[in-house]
């Protein structure tokens, strides 16, 4: 395909994108990852609520997913639900708390894990804010609130009939074509009175 063709379809699909990514979501990612692979995952949750701060938020692991370890969080405290103790232990439930996350940014939380099987794992999580109200990131993914979720595939190879590497470079070449729109918007909404970059 011609580059002249892809162009006009990058910029229809940033376009179209743009309204759903003015809605933000809980979310994991990478939401694609590989199978039985030790891999780093970062979960996001927006504070949406004017005049509040999010202070906890708990996340319940998926069956199959085993976390091994956690990055820092600065500025709360992690407590862990798990079954069993030492090596065997598989941690099911994360609560953090003491945070104070204001509206329009995301309470960032990131660890280590393993997806067992090449499956979609489904994340909830609980939000609560400074005023007591709480948003539970549990609906399906049409949902106001839907939960977070991630998809394990068996390999990215390229071999005969696999769609891995393929969707994956669609997928990047549509948040570059977001990426340089967002950057067009950036640019043109600055106007021409302001301070050259230096």
């Amino acid at each position: 395909m011609s580059i002249r063709r892809v162009v006009p379809v990058l910029l229809a699909v940033g376009v179209l994108a743009i309204p759903a990514a003015a809605s933000a979501h809980a979310r994991v990612s990478p939401a694609v990852s590989l199978a039985g692979a030790l891999q780093f995952y970062t979960l996001a949750v927006p504070t949406e609520k004017d005049n509040a701060t999010t202070t906890k938020i708990v996340l319940t692991v998926p069956s199959g997913l085993s976390i091994d370890s956690f990055a820092p969080s600065p500025g709360w405290r992690r407590s862990l639900a798990q079954k069993g103790s030492g090596e065997a232990a598989v941690v099911q439930k994360v609560t953090w708390t003491g945070g104070h996350v204001p509206t329009g940014e995301d309470s960032v939380f990131q660890f280590l894990a393993q997806p067992a099987a090449a499956r979609t794992y489904t994340f909830t999580v609980q939000q609560t804010y400074s005023d007591g109200s709480i948003v539970n990131w549990t609906g399906p993914e049409s949902a106001a609130d839907p939960a977070p979720s991630i998809q394990a595939v068996s390999s990215f190879g390229s071999g005969g009939g696999g769609g891995g590497v393929s969707t994956l470079s669609i997928i990047a070449v549509i948040l570059s074509a977001l990426a340089l729109l967002a950057g067009g918007f950036a640019l043109a909404s600055r106007g021409g009175g302001g301070r050259p970059l230096a």
